[in-house]
């Protein structure tokens, strides 16, 4: 978290471009782990019904620091985020899902584990965060950007890719718990 949430991780797209056929990308847009990698420069939103709520501008704002942010909540979103990054990593799909929203804006919870879990089956995928920037905050709702680098291999046949992109992944405070809601990315050319 219609693709990124590719969060593309954002859910999961997890397409090679050569590799997948158009029937299998449109069945698995609206992942919070849609970061797919494709050969073009492509925009995917899961979630805020206005696409003004994201905190910055997907094509190339400023990205600044929230100021209003508490210690302890900071702490908690950021580990939230690592553990959101971590779980996928790891292909730990329990772990994942647990950082997850019961209720995401952005996508299905139940389509989103499905379609973790091929992905996990039919890739091997590494997602590095660098510039990781709380940009937006209030007490129900907090924005984490990032600088996101995928490297994708998948497992059949070996083939490679790997790719760069901006990617916001929006947390809800859930029962005390900061969870992935919706994920907003957009790729830059594959390399």
């Amino acid at each position: 978290m219609k693709l990124i949430q590719v969060i593309t991780l954002a859910a999961c797209a997890l397409t090679l471009a050569a590799c997948n056929s158009t029937e299998d990308t449109k069945q698995n847009a609206g992942s919070a782990n849609d970061a797919a990698p494709t050969d073009a420069q492509t925009v995917t939103d899961h979630g805020a019904k206005d696409k003004s709520e994201v905190g910055f501008e997907m094509a190339g704002g400023n990205i600044e620091e929230a100021t209003n942010v508490p210690e302890k909540e900071k702490t908690a979103i950021l580990s939230a985020f690592d553990e959101y990054m971590e779980a996928f990593n790891a292909e730990d799909i329990n772990r994942y899902m647990g950082v997850i929203s019961k209720k995401p804006e952005g996508f299905n919870y139940n389509d989103e584990k499905v379609v973790v879990e091929q992905a996990f089956d039919e890739y091997d995928t590494i997602r590095t965060a660098e510039d990781v920037t709380i940009i937006k905050y209030d007490d129900a709702e907090a924005q984490v950007f990032t600088n996101l680098h995928i490297a994708l291999e998948q497992t059949g046949t070996g083939a490679k890719l790997d790719r760069n992109g901006r990617q916001v992944t929006v947390f809800a405070k859930e029962d005390g718990k900061w969870l992935v809601t919706s994920v907003y990315f957009i790729g830059e050319t594959a390399e």
